[in-house]
């Protein structure tokens, strides 16, 4: 067939129309209509409204209709603003890993960064009368407002308070600011002339935000959250009452209105933009539809050998360190503690017992080892004599101990205990082995990393965060040097603005000698040279090239041992020469091989919305083999389980939790009694990941499968002592290679990685077989990333892209996850479901899990907590979740715990669900067969089928009809191993 010359052009132009547009196979148009939590501004000449949605500025006439993208994906561009010529718009973007202050023409071209450097630049405003732009910075140690001179790029610092400014704005005439100040002596909102001190306009403990001039200058316009809900405001200049201009049902966001004249003006909320008139509750929508772009492409996921029986090398060694000598290493591994001599080819086990023996250290002569385990319950601090072999406990205290480390002259420990009062922290205590008594030298200190003496004894160092404001939680961090004497501690920083590695056993390392500190940053070793106050006094000097973890010195100052990814090697000081330390030390899996019935009354399989009923599950070693009608004597002499009075179910999936070595033994053990045979762990010290998995899939200790990550891959600031801060170049590539090294099941980027890092580590994942997932909604959703966690949860914004203040989430977050097909993990227990219930079911902690590993203060604490909740909007987040399964996007079970208890939390988890209106077989599926999917494990687990891994929980009643029956709880089966209440109980 031939085409004609003029349909030929048309085919050609579209072809070249289309590749323009990137379209591909897996591309998916998703048009939007709604914005959750977007901004606005209306142009000079009132015709048009730049706009963002999804961190991209768009542009469309005042008066609504199809709006036209002016920025690419990948900016994260918000809150946008007109100069006074109406050419331009301004905007903060996080384009290049820090929120700057750009602009661009209304036309989409010449794009351009005004601010630079390490710091955040946020809300701009445009002067209506000059080419300058006031935002808020953090680059004087809080926020405060600033100018820019757009033509000439200088920088004016306007304000100076210890309380953050930010949302600042010109008044019409651009000859005074407001702004939102959290100034200690009256928080509210503020007014700035030049030459003159602020004025107080309005005072208030509640948050405020964006406020906005009226055009006449003699009112001011904003923001309020209060406990009724966000509301817009209006309160004259001279002072008086607030008049509240929205209906108190609105869902108002936290950003600018627009004046069009003296009595009508522009501002989102519910998702739209809205137009209202001054004395009037009536408001007018103006509708907009944003088209944007997906590219799903499908790849090859990992494939995982869960069959295998043969010996694997043990990656999970926690803590290595080198003895004084520098002839032995101590370490973790496998539950125990272990000694590896050079030279012997095998490390000899020390300890040998069903708990978890970590962070051993040295005695400074070498005779005796330091370490926390939870023998007793919680972790507590232990000493071995390697000579007598007789283990001592030093303090059994009732919060959990860590990290504890020797004073050079013997004669002292130095450990953190948990602060009961905050989650994540601990005080940091030295005890006199002499006397056995402690005290603490630092207070409440957020995940800091193993403490480190100075040969004199004088001052301890470790890792901590230092914040860049108190209005954000991000930061660096850096070596906090501890003086004894309780003189003041100071943060030193070997190169300045950035951060060290993650904060656990990567230093801040003394030598002996005192001559040098050794540290981890851009995943690799470092030493600086230091003088006996600690202070810098050289430039830092690089040892190895490729990644290095927990470095520790001999006692001669002469090399350092490091973990290479996964093997042990050690460095020479003085010419950077590098050995490996050859350690054949090697696990198995437990593989089961007994054969036998279960005579189950009901099955759930995990597909179907009815049981199978009155059947026989073959279970032959790890797997089944057959699901038949009941037959008496059908398998010969094969073992029969009785289970004709209850329901199987596949074993649950939790999706969303962070584990780590405090939990103790009984931390393994809880998730089983839950029903719980897997959990997903995106985000956690690696190696601590592998040696629970190590120890649980090889028998050592009972536990669930877990399926992990390491750190968060974070941007150049951090939060988390788990996060590994990455901004381009070398350290990106290390970090990503040892996810394929040690075997991640997957990738978790942060809030702080700029989305074309995260694109980047996503196609690196996804030609690894490994999923990614995020908090972020878009641009990842388009960039292929595989899931997103939470419904709202942290955001490097200071506001959720994808859960408003009142708990909504509009149609562009629902259509991106409906349409995609990416998973969410909405954590909805976490967004006040728990609380709910543990303020209003009274059964809720009535099952003998809890009695087992909780306590009554727990419940006492929880219910505490939960009578002070306003549960007022949590019903929002439950009418999203139930759009969102009943329009065919893909959610599963998490929690977040332990920041709410682990296991239980969970099933408070499926009955939030429930509540939502979501049946019991909508939830359990969720929790079983889609969880398995996400993770890329459908053909093994997820499912109670023939070929599947026998994962089983035995439950009494009728869980498809009562979802709090999945708690009857009588047995669980793991890789076809049973337990039973006892073993679930003890242990043993």
């Amino acid at each position: 067939m031939s085409i004609k010359p003029n349909l030929l052009n048309i085919f050609l132009f579209l072809l070249i129309f289309t590749s323009s547009k990137a379209i591909t196979p897996d591309s998916i148009r998703v048009t939007l209509t709604e914005g959750t939590n977007m901004a606005i501004a209306l142009s000079p000449d009132k015709k048009s409204i730049a706009m963002d949605i999804q961190g991209t500025i768009w542009l469309m006439s005042a008066g609504g209709g199809k709006a036209v993208a002016l920025t690419d994906a990948l900016g994260d561009c918000r809150q946008p603003t007109w100069s006074a010529d109406g050419s331009q718009i301004a905007f903060q973007s996080y384009r290049d890993g820090n929120f700057h202050i750009w602009k661009v023409n209304k036309d989409g071209s010449a794009l351009t960064q005004l601010t630079f450097g390490v710091y955040h630049d946020r809300e701009p405003h445009w002067s209506p009368t000059k080419n300058e732009i006031v935002f808020s910075s953090d680059r004087s140690g809080n926020y405060d407002i600033w100018k820019i001179d757009v033509d000439k790029r200088n920088l004016t610092q306007l304000t100076a308070e210890p309380g953050n400014d930010y949302f600042p704005s010109f008044s019409s005439d651009g000859s005074k600011l407001a702004y939102v100040s959290e100034r200690n002596s009256a928080a509210g909102l503020y007014i700035l002339e030049s030459n003159c001190e602020p004025k107080l306009l309005v005072h208030s403990k509640e948050k405020l935000f964006s406020p906005v001039w009226h055009p006449s200058g003699k009112q001011v316009i904003f923001n309020s959250l209060l406990p009724q809900g966000s509301q817009l405001e209006l309160v004259a200049v001279g002072g008086g009452d607030w008049q509240t201009l929205s209906d108190k049902s609105d869902d108002v966001f936290p950003f600018k209105a627009s004046w069009i004249s003296d009595t009508e003006y522009l501002y989102t909320a519910n998702g739209q933009i809205l137009r209202a008139h001054l004395g009037e509750t009536k408001t007018t929508k103006i509708p907009f539809e944003a088209e944007v772009i997906l590219n799903r492409k499908k790849y090859i996921t990992k494939v995982r050998d869960f069959d295998s029986k043969k010996p694997q090398p043990v990656q999970g060694i926690r803590s290595p360190i080198v003895s004084p000598d520098g002839k032995s290493i101590v370490f973790t591994a496998l539950g125990d503690l272990w000694i590896y001599k050079k030279g012997t080819g095998k490390p000899t086990q020390i300890t040998n017992d069903i708990f978890i023996d970590v962070d051993p250290v040295w005695s400074p002569d070498g005779k005796k080892l330091a370490y926390t385990s939870d023998k007793k319950g919680n972790m507590d601090l232990y000493v071995r004599d390697l000579v007598t072999g007789k283990d001592t406990c030093l303090l059994d205290a009732p919060d959990n101990l860590k990290f504890p480390s020797w004073s050079p002259d013997g004669s002292k420990i130095a450990f953190y205990q948990a602060d009961p009062k905050s989650l994540g922290k601990n005080v940091l205590n030295v005890m006199e082995l002499g006397t056995g008594k402690s005290a603490t030298i630092y207070g409440s200190l957020f995940e800091g990393s193993q403490p480190g003496w100075a040969p004199d004894g004088k001052y301890i160092v470790i890792s901590s965060l230092e914040a860049y404001s108190t209005r954000f939680r991000e930061g660096l961090s850096k070596i906090l040097i501890i003086p004894l004497d309780k003189s003041p501690s100071r943060f030193v920083s070997p190169v300045p603005e950035r951060t060290l590695a993650t904060r656990g056993k990567n230093g801040p390392v003394i030598s002996p000698d005192g001559s040098k500190i050794a540290y981890i940053l851009d995943n690799i070793l470092w030493i600086v040279p230091v003088d006996p106050q600690l202070n810098i006094v050289g430039p830092p000097k690089r040892l190895t090239n490729e990644l290095a973890e927990a470095p520790s010195w001999s006692g001669d100052s002469q090399k350092i041992v490091f973990l290479a990814t996964d093997m042990l090697k050690e460095v020479s000081v003085a010419d950077g020469e590098i050995k490996m330390i050859d350690m054949n030390f090697t696990w198995q899996k437990k593989q089961p091989e007994d054969r036998f019935v279960i005579h189950a009354g009901k099955v759930f399989d995990g597909r179907s919305e009815k049981y199978l009923e009155n059947v026989d599950v073959l279970i032959e070693g790890a797997r089944i083999r057959k699901i038949t009608p009941h037959r008496a004597g059908a398998y010969g002499n094969a073992k029969i389980i009785d289970a004709s009075k209850q329901v199987l179910i596949p074993g649950l999936f939790e999706m969303h939790t962070h584990q780590n070595a405090q939990m103790g033994e009984k931390g393994g053990r809880l998730w089983l009694a839950y029903g719980i045979t897997s959990i997903r762990e995106p985000g956690t010290d690696p190696y601590d990941a592998l040696e629970r998995k190590e120890s649980w899939n090889s028998g050592k200790r009972l536990g669930p499968r877990t399926f992990f990550t390491g750190g968060h891959m974070e941007g150049s600031r951090v939060y988390y002592n788990r996060s590994t801060s990455n901004v381009g170049g070398g350290q990106l590539d290390l970090e990503l290679n040892r996810a394929v090294k040690l075997g991640y099941d997957l990738i978790k980027t942060y809030v702080g990685l700029p989305d074309n890092l995260q694109k980047r580590v996503t196609e690196f994942a996804h030609q690894n077989g490994l999923p990614v997932t995020s908090h972020e909604i878009y641009p990842a959703v388009g960039n292929g990333v595989d899931g997103v966690e939470h419904m709202g949860a942290t955001s490097r914004r200071g506001y959720s892209p994808k859960l408003t203040a009142m708990n909504n989430t509009y149609q562009d977050v629902q259509q991106l996850l409906i349409k995609s097909g990416m998973y969410i993990t909405p954590t909805v227990s976490l967004q006040g479901g728990f609380t709910a219930l543990a303020k209003n079911d009274t059964s809720f902690f009535s099952h003998w899990q809890y009695s087992k590993f909780y306590t009554e203060k727990l419940k006492t604490d929880l219910q505490g907590s939960a009578s002070r909740m306003n549960e007022s909007t949590y019903s929002n987040v439950e009418k999203t979740l139930f759009n969102l399964v009943r329009s065919g996007a893909k959610v599963t079970l998490g929690t977040d715990s332990p920041i709410i208890p682990s296991g239980f939390s969970f099933h408070a988890e499926l009955q939030c669900w429930v509540k939502a209106g979501l049946s019991p077989f909508e939830t359990l599926r969720a929790a079983t067969l889609w969880s398995a999917q996400e993770i890329g494990v459908e053909k093994d687990l997820g499912t109670i089928e023939p070929g599947k891994l026998a994962d089983i929980v035995l439950v009494d009643g009728d869980p498809l009809s009562n979802i709090k029956d999945v708690l009857r709880i009588n047995g669980v089966y793991k890789n076809g191993e049973f337990f039973d209440l006892k073993k679930l109980k003890t242990g043993f």
